[in-house]
């Protein structure tokens, strides 16, 4: 069985009334509602019916719709920026990086030699940079903390995984409230970046394999999963998970991911899973 997913300020269940099968479920009113619909056809015509209003709009199995782990990407999906780029900053080499980092998400260039190629440019930068980029430039993004501590309320278990750094994935993990992290380490010469990173490098595939030892540890099946993720190196465990998100992603993701969300914030996620609004912890 499924449901349209219809989430977006001003979203009403009446407006899909003609696609439902059953009567609709309201999680937040005038924001959140599922429509019982028989398949993926209904999906089509709800997103042709709500034109260009900005709602995310997506189709969700309800057999294992809320899920016991989540598996998430941190730059740009848990927090605002790449931190990489905002590094670059610092050395004023930012347009320089974040260009090879653009065609990275975007699938053109295989990660693990555009973050050799970038992680070299940086070579002779001081440490303290950092601490800077971090004090300065990392954002959690809206709802990241709702998201964690709603389905750590509900007994799910936590895993933030980046093709980033784990100087940054340790102090992002603990602010928005993971359980584990994983992430790159950057070599250094004591006080400046030595201009490579730690080997193997944690990319596509390693992400994939933290999702299925992650669901083993658990003792559960990936339909009981949720990866989300914006760029091409979250792409495989984005399709291995029951619920694989795109969040505000690049267009190769999105259309590959079996769910988008592209106009609301992380609490998103929530509803995705069917969560009420008076069940979302609100941090």
């Amino acid at each position: 069985m499924f449901v349209l997913n219809v989430i977006g300020k001003g979203v009403s269940p009446d407006a899909f009334a003609a696609l439902a099968t059953s009567r609709p479920m309201v999680l937040a009113n005038g924001f959140a509602c599922d429509i019982p619909v028989e398949g993926r056809a209904a999906l089509d015509a709800a997103r042709e019916m709500a034109g260009d209003a900005p709602w995310d709009i997506n189709l969700v199995a309800l057999e294992h719709r809320r899920k016991w782990l989540l598996v998430a990407d941190m730059d740009s999906t848990i927090i605002t920026v790449e931190c990489l780029d905002e590094l670059a900053d610092m050395a004023g080499l930012k347009p320089q990086i974040a260009a090879i980092t653009e065609r990275a998400m975007r699938g053109e260039l295989e990660f693990e030699a555009a973050l050799r190629e970038r992680v070299g440019m940086l070579k002779g930068l001081h440490l303290d940079a950092l601490a800077r980029t971090y004090d300065e430039r990392v954002r959690l993004m809206p709802g990241a903390k709702s998201l964690l501590a709603t389905m750590r309320a509900h007994g799910a278990h936590t895993m933030l995984v980046s093709g980033g750094f784990g100087f940054f994935t340790k102090r992002v993990a603990e602010a928005a409230g993971f359980h584990e992290e994983r992430g790159n380490i950057l070599l250094d010469y004591d006080t400046y970046l030595s201009g490579a990173v730690q080997e193997p490098i944690l990319g596509r595939e390693a992400k994939l394999a933290a999702l299925q030892e992650g669901a083993t540890a658990l003792g559960i099946t990936l339909a009981q999963t949720l990866a989300v993720g914006d760029g091409a190196n979250d792409l495989a465990m984005i399709q291995a998970a029951g619920m694989g998100v795109a969040f505000h992603a690049k267009p190769v993701v999105a259309a590959a991911a079996g769910a988008s969300i592209a106009h609301n914030d992380l609490t998103a996620l929530l509803y995705l899973q069917g969560y009420k609004e008076s069940e979302i912890v609100a941090v």
